[in-house]
């Protein structure tokens, strides 16, 4: 009696045991979703009302956004080509914010890794193809994970604020390509526009099979998702968030808190200078100034809006890249300049960094979760 008793009641349990274990983390989850949807939508309705102002009609701008972002093959390609380095230099911003470090050097990064893996390219230009690719994604990686490891450096050794130094690194950056690109390394055939010397087309990396889009995008995806894996899954990743918890406590339980620091900065700066190494292998297919893009700054948006989850830097990525890619149709079929999508991009960033105080403060969430 007392085994068909314990029988008939196991399923019950179980579906208690199930439901108390996963329900609150879902409802988390739906917080973290629902607020940055409300926010991109706000967003858009405020750059409606601005482009109203000027005579436009804001059911007009969210079409052509739409059909120049995922409306054709196209534009869908456009748009994961532009996702690509998205995904590199969120995660420059993602993965220190893991220790309550704010970096928002990626572009600088994504400039130094094109250069190394630039110069690397051509110094071993007789090689085969698949060494010099290598060698590249290599030295891309090095050299960005060295420049955003420097601002780890100085936030712990000398205290400087990692925020400050990671931006003025990148001016820093910028004036290095500059020097480069204009002097030791210039192609002497770059009239108009100064270049370094091609890579080479047998250097270049290809297409995903069927698509315009390149490589790039899959290492992209394989670097958030092994990202998301250090942080949630690793010892490592558990260390980092309870130093970035509370930074006083880590010591006191002998967190080796310098090593944290330098190793995520250095992971981060590898994701953006691998960013700044597809840019060349798969885009330019030589350093110039067109690496400037702005990628890194709009990494930092893309990982503000996915609250730092490597996984959520996917998605974002792609709808970010894609009001990026919308820009060409805006400014021929409504008239207005490349600058809005920037303006765009300013007004999502303020909406966010606005509504991170709202977490936490929706009772419905905290119903439903408990």
């Amino acid at each position: 009696m007392k085994a068909d008793v314990g029988a008939a009641l196991a399923p019950t349990a179980a579906k208690q045991f199930l439901r108390e274990a996963f329900q609150p983390k879902i409802w988390r989850v739906a917080e973290y979703v629902v607020i940055p949807a409300l926010a991109l939508a706000v967003s858009l309705g405020l750059f409606g009302i601005f482009v109203a102002l000027f005579g436009k009609n804001p059911l007009d701008l969210y079409y052509y956004m739409y059909l120049g972002a995922f409306g054709t093959w196209f534009s869908w390609q456009n748009t994961l080509i532009r996702a690509a380095p998205l995904i590199l230099t969120a995660l420059c911003t993602a993965l220190p914010a893991q220790l309550g470090m704010v970096i928002i050097g990626g572009e600088g990064a994504l400039l130094i890794g094109a250069l190394t893996a630039t110069g690397m390219a051509l110094a071993i230009s007789a090689a085969p193809p698949l060494v010099v690719q290598i060698s590249m994604a290599c030295a891309g990686m090095i050299g960005g994970g060295l420049w955003i490891m420097l601002s780890g450096a100085l936030r712990h050794y000398r205290g400087v604020n990692e925020t400050i130094s990671s931006l003025l690194l990148v001016y820093i950056a910028l004036a290095i390509l500059n020097f480069l690109v204009e002097g030791p390394m210039r192609d002497p055939t770059s009239l108009n526009k100064p270049s370094t010397r091609n890579i080479g087309a047998a250097n270049m990396i290809g297409n995903i099979p069927g698509t315009e889009v390149h490589w790039g995008l899959v290492f992209g995806v394989i670097a958030a998702v092994l990202s998301y894996i250090l942080i949630y899954y690793t010892v490592f990743g558990f260390a980092a968030r309870v130093a970035g918890g509370n930074l006083r406590a880590a010591k006191v339980v002998g967190l080796s808190v310098g090593k944290l620091i330098l190793v995520t900065c250095f992971l981060a700066g590898a994701a953006a200078g691998l960013a700044g190494m597809m840019e060349v292998a798969a885009v330019q297919g030589a350093a110039n100034a067109n690496l400037a893009a702005g990628y890194g700054f709009t990494g930092i948006l893309v990982a503000f809006l996915a609250r730092q989850n490597p996984l959520a830097v996917i998605p974002v990525a792609v709808l970010l890249g894609g009001i990026g890619a919308s820009d060409g149709l805006l400014q021929r079929r409504l008239d207005m300049p490349d600058a809005s999508v920037l303006v765009l991009q300013g007004v999502i960033f303020l909406v966010v960094l606005a509504s991170d105080s709202m977490y936490g403060r929706f009772g419905w969430f905290k119903r439903k979760a408990s």
